[in-house]
């Protein structure tokens, strides 16, 4: 993959970013970006830090594979995908997004993003600028469970992007819960779906069951879940129809 990235410092604070944002490129999907052939662009970084996260080496790690290289890439695949999905990590945490992601869509690939909700503003500009064409949303943990899921503050952030998803109306999105037993139970799962359904949310809410393996460490090295989720309990109590994965 090449040398170490360079990086930048962000005095205020007190992070490093990296300059040379993609940790890794999946060439080819059919699943991640609903029909579409696309490939997975993923991002180096992560503003969140939810201990069953299973790719930390991205979250933690540094990029190795430029800008310049990708749209190398995606120029050898013209014709043979029609999709370009951002992830991560967090997509939305790297400055130049908007940018690179006007340069993607302007060689003719749609365009879907999957984010943890923290930066509406960058969630706002690409909605403005028309440069994304459906949004996967992370809806990580009500506020009462916020912090002790994702490490971090910031519960009011993600509450303005899934506002402003939920009265857009310009593109699909998708809403999704990873659920680690000993972090999240059936009530507060119960509490998110309610929370979509009166924000005006009217999709599959996907549930889907963190994944521990020993051959997969997890950012915190989370042990196996407890118990599994009664799903008959959230069938019965959400308003959405779920899907469980």
């Amino acid at each position: 993959m090449g040398a170490v990235a360079p990086v930048e410092r962000n005095a205020r604070h007190g992070t490093t970013r990296v300059a040379t944002p993609f940790y890794a490129v999946t060439p080819f999907t059919m699943l991640d970006f609903p029909d579409r052939i696309a490939c997975i662009l993923w991002i180096a970084g992560c503003n969140m830090r939810c201990g069953y996260c299973h790719n930390p080496q991205i979250v933690l790690g540094r990029g190795s594979i430029d800008e310049d290289r990708v749209i190398e890439f995606l120029t050898r695949r013209k014709g043979l995908l029609d999709g370009v999905v951002f992830s991560g990590g967090e997509a939305t945490s790297w400055k130049h997004l908007a940018r690179f992601a006007a340069q993607v869509k302007s060689m003719g690939f749609a365009i879907k993003l999957d984010t943890n909700g923290l930066r509406p503003d960058v969630v706002q500009c690409l909605l403005d600028e028309q440069l994304v064409d459906r949004i996967a949303l992370d809806y990580k943990a009500p506020r009462s469970h916020f912090h002790k899921v994702t490490g971090v503050t910031a519960y009011s952030r993600f509450s303005a992007t899934l506002d402003l998803l939920c009265t857009q109306g310009k593109i699909l999105f998708d809403v999704r819960t990873t659920v680690h037993t000993d972090l999240l139970d059936e009530e507060a799962i119960v509490a998110m779906a309610n929370d979509l359904f009166q924000r005006g949310y009217r999709g599959v809410y996907a549930i889907q069951s963190a994944v521990i393996d020993p051959d997969r460490p997890t950012l915190d090295g989370l042990a196996a879940q407890s118990r599994p989720l009664d799903m008959e309990r959230l069938r019965n109590g959400s308003p959405l129809q779920l899907e469980f994965r």
